[in-house]
């Protein structure tokens, strides 16, 4: 049984409620301790509504990384995204996401996507 897991956050404001249940699984899983560990990934829209100031996007944001989870972003998407620097001054890594979850797959990481 997994006793960690990966979030991945794919969609933007096209759909926002989706995006808005993964943000609050990943806290409610830290706050409640019902994992050893959760990950946060934002990939593709996620990152560009992120970037763009979405104030929702932006607040989970905030709540993530004030229970210690800082959200990784896609440096592919960034980087075609022209979006780097903001997601970086929002305090983000951007990785290249492929070989983050593969690694975090193998640590036993159950990955979930929203």
């Amino acid at each position: 049984m997994a006793t960690k897991c990966l979030v991945i956050i794919s969609p933007g404001t096209e759909n926002r409620e989706k995006a808005i249940i993964g943000f609050h699984y990943a806290l409610n899983v830290k706050r409640n301790n019902l994992l050893e560990d959760v990950k946060v990934i934002l990939f593709g829209p996620s990152e560009k509504a992120l970037a763009s100031g979405d104030m929702e996007f932006l607040k989970l944001t905030r709540k993530l990384m004030e229970l210690s989870i800082i959200p990784i972003a896609c440096s592919g998407v960034a980087k075609a995204e022209d979006i780097t620097s903001q997601l970086e001054n929002q305090g983000l890594m951007i990785d290249d996401v492929g070989p983050v979850i593969s690694n975090y797959i193998k640590e036993g990481y159950e990955v979930i996507t929203f």
